[in-house]
């Protein structure tokens, strides 16, 4: 399950208005305006050639992946291990008194479609390593095709800068060819210095934290979809449920095993 993350969007608000406040504040000691920082040349520069060197670089199938990409920039999974965990425990439990074949009658109750596949395919009597064969291939594949998704807002976070600096490069070409006029030098430089503010914003606010959140939320579904498959594993081998419980805590961080051994040790004192 994922919901909504707060942080990708409170970041870059607080990211604006920290640049904004400082530019503000200077106005205000000096007299100026803060409506300079907004120049449509620059933006159209930057955005356009951003556009269009995305628009070069992928296909049309890739392009499609952006919305989607995108959206899950702004989600973070809901994952419990210790739920996770104590489901495969339930399953080994029912698994040894009833039979894997007693599994498949609960099996929609079951949110995860990963889960689902695995418990399906212990049902069905699938050694054990072939199993595991077949739930690695999809987790390579999950891992391919975030990988293209987030490709694009990695090189999105490449070619802004690029793009500040070709609108530089047009400004300073446009103040050098009206250096006769001294009323064009103004805006003709804030062309230039705004282009490398832009691109540069977009990469490092927007684009590359992006990329990184999205490589980070990929590396999460990877461990997760691991602990699935030692879970399935242990359930379709007979596992013993303290066992299996144990070999599945081991993925637990540091911190919750110590609270699970303080609890254990609690429960064996009141015993």
């Amino acid at each position: 399950m994922k919901k909504l993350d707060l942080l990708t969007p409170i970041g870059i608000f607080i990211g604006l208005t920290s640049i904004f406040a400082a530019v503000y504040m200077n106005a205000i000691e000096g007299g100026g305006s803060i409506v300079f920082l907004f120049q449509w040349s620059s933006i159209f520069i930057v955005l356009g050639g951003l556009s269009a060197a995305i628009l070069v670089n992928f296909s049309n199938h890739d392009l499609k992946l952006l919305p989607k990409v995108f959206k899950e920039s702004f989600k973070t999974s809901n994952n419990n291990l210790e739920d996770l965990i104590g489901n495969f425990v339930d399953l080994s439990t029912k698994a040894r008194r009833e039979g894997l074949l007693a599994l498949e009658a609960g099996i929609e109750e079951v949110d995860d479609p990963f889960i689902e596949k695995g418990v399906l395919l212990a049902v069905d009597g699938i050694e054990p390593d072939t199993i595991k064969d077949i739930m690695m291939a999809e987790v390579v594949a999950m891992e391919e095709r975030h990988r293209k998704g987030r490709l694009i807002i990695e090189k999105a976070g490449e070619y802004a800068p690029a793009w500040g600096m070709i609108g530089t490069l047009v400004g300073l070409v446009l103040m050098l060819q009206n250096l006769n006029d001294p009323s064009t030098l103004g805006p003709n430089m804030a062309v230039a210095l705004l282009t490398t503010l832009y691109g540069t914003l977009l990469a490092n606010l927007v684009f590359i934290p992006m990329s990184n959140k999205l490589a980070n939320s990929t590396e999460d579904e990877v461990f997760i979809k691991q602990i699935i498959v030692e879970g399935v594993i242990g359930v379709q081998s007979g596992q013993n449920p303290k066992i299996l419980q144990e070999k599945l805590s081991a993925f637990l961080p540091s911190q919750k095993k110590g609270e699970e051994e303080e609890e254990e040790s609690g429960e064996n004192l009141n015993v």
